[in-house]
């Protein structure tokens, strides 16, 4: 069938019916030529190079193929990467986001028991300075009464010196023997 088909493109597009003379003589060039031609297709459906090409054809159609599926295969794993590396991905920051939580809550706790801390400390540090203004109170009275009474003293022996005569000195000393007497009898 397309040896026919080509022999009547060939007779249909020679330009053999333009040449002058019998076309069927091997002085007409136009008639040689399609000769040749039609001896050059004989050749190449003789040793079957039009499926020789056809078979090429389809070796290469059946690689392209291939190439293709491997492509989609690959485009396919490619896809399954990347939705297994955006799930890890959202997966990390699921946890990120549960870290920087606890991070604020701690940070948020610590900062509260700071404050707690300061608190009692400030109440320790003012209890201990009222403790010591109270002892330093205590001290100041003390030290104030004690030079009160040792003024007191001094004045009353002063007095007492400029008033006595050694007579009332005696008298006094009897008195204070006898006392002692009877408080330890």
């Amino acid at each position: 069938m397309r040896i026919l088909t080509t022999l009547i493109a060939v007779t249909a597009a020679s330009p053999a019916f333009a040449a002058s003379g019998p076309f069927f003589s091997l002085g007409n060039t136009n008639f040689v030529v399609t000769l040749a031609f039609l001896l050059f297709i004989l050749v190449l459906f003789y040793f079957k190079v039009p499926g020789l090409i056809g078979g090429m054809l389809d070796k290469r159609a059946d690689d392209i193929k291939s190439e293709i599926d491997e492509a989609r295969a690959l485009r396919e794993e490619a896809q399954s990467l990347l939705a297994d590396y955006e799930r890890k991905q959202k997966e990390v920051q699921a946890q990120a986001d549960r870290i920087v939580a606890t991070a604020k809550k701690d940070a948020s706790a610590a900062a509260d028991q700071a404050k707690e801390d300061l608190k009692a400390s400030i109440a320790r540090r003012l209890a201990a300075a009222e403790d010591q203004i109270a002892s330093a109170e205590a001290a100041a009275i003390k030290e104030v009464r004690d030079q009160a009474i040792a003024v007191a003293v001094a004045a009353a022996r002063d007095v007492i010196t400029a008033q006595m005569t050694a007579k009332s000195g005696n008298d006094l000393i009897a008195d204070a023997i006898a006392e002692v007497e009877t408080k330890l009898h």
